[in-house]
């Protein structure tokens, strides 16, 4: 193969890594882009194509990371320390979705040592060799950011209109595994008499049954707000017909209740998402 079918080869996998680094598809895109057209300008002897490709890419995504922080971050380097058990538990993938948030407030190092080790699977040696540090820095990095990803501040907590959107988001694009992460284990879904002589089901109970229900359906429903609260609602024609109304704590779906008598559709406001402006 040459180099071109090689980068192509590669070439999702560098996207998802610089994806998964930066919180952007885009971005990572334009980064493995920048990592090809340097790819073109080295006369370097290269051994190995991928390794280079990722360690590039890496590195770029670092640069990334450090041109959005208007502060310069102390990034002291980490004494050694006895091994972390938890080093070995990818909890990447399974944080929620308040991840990136607080994948923001990392330093750059920190946060590309947490993504490459728990959601790629890297060995801290070539963590360590992309960071241009030793090994066991590299694993307190990595450390250290598991435990603010694990530990978020209260503020690192998604919004009610956050989850409500998110919830509603993975419903339209049948993201199954988003809503069971985005539901309290005892979720439940109930309905008023006139959502349900509009075809609303009663009453389902639990996470699974709730998520099932969801997963793929509402593609006509539209973010709103009843008074000050977070919803979304089904709309036919440009009128709303049923309410979807949340209830949200601890940044989790707690319950919807679907809701279709015509005095509350009446006050039903249409968002583009976000809270309330004014």
């Amino acid at each position: 193969m040459d180099q071109t079918d090689i980068f192509e080869a590669e070439r999702p996998r560098l996207v998802g890594i610089a994806s998964r680094v930066l919180g952007d598809h885009a971005e990572a895109e334009d980064v493995v882009q920048q990592a090809w057209l340097r790819l073109h300008g080295t006369d370097a002897e290269i051994d190995s194509l991928p390794a280079w490709l990722t360690t590039v890419t890496t590195r770029l995504c670092l640069d990334r990371l450090r041109s959005r922080t208007p502060v310069p971050v102390e990034e002291v380097e980490p004494e050694e320390t006895v091994a972390d058990p938890a080093d070995d538990v990818a909890l990447a993938d399974t944080v929620g979705l308040a991840l990136n948030v607080v994948l923001d407030r990392l330093a750059p190092r920190e946060r590309i040592a947490f993504v490459l080790h728990d959601s790629f699977g890297f060995e801290f040696p070539t963590i360590a060799a992309l960071l241009d540090t030793t090994p066991v820095a590299a694993r307190k990095l990595a450390s250290r950011a598991r435990a603010k990803v694990t530990q978020p501040h209260p503020e690192d907590r998604l919004a009610d209109w956050e989850v409500v959107d998110a919830f509603m988001a993975a419903a339209r694009n049948g993201d199954f595994e988003q809503l069971l992460r985005l539901l309290a284990p005892d979720a439940a879904v109930t309905a008023d008499d006139a959502a349900v002589l509009v075809g609303t089901p009663r009453q389902l109970d639990g996470r699974d049954e709730v998520a099932t229900f969801f997963n793929g359906s509402a593609t006509s429903a539209l973010p709103v707000f009843v008074g000050d609260r977070p919803g979304s609602a089904w709309f036919h024609l440009g009128a709303a017909k049923v309410l979807f109304d949340f209830t949200v704590g601890d940044g989790l779906v707690q319950g919807i209740t679907f809701r279709a008598a015509p005095e509350l559709l009446a006050q039903v406001v249409r968002r583009d998402g976000g809270r309330p402006r004014g």
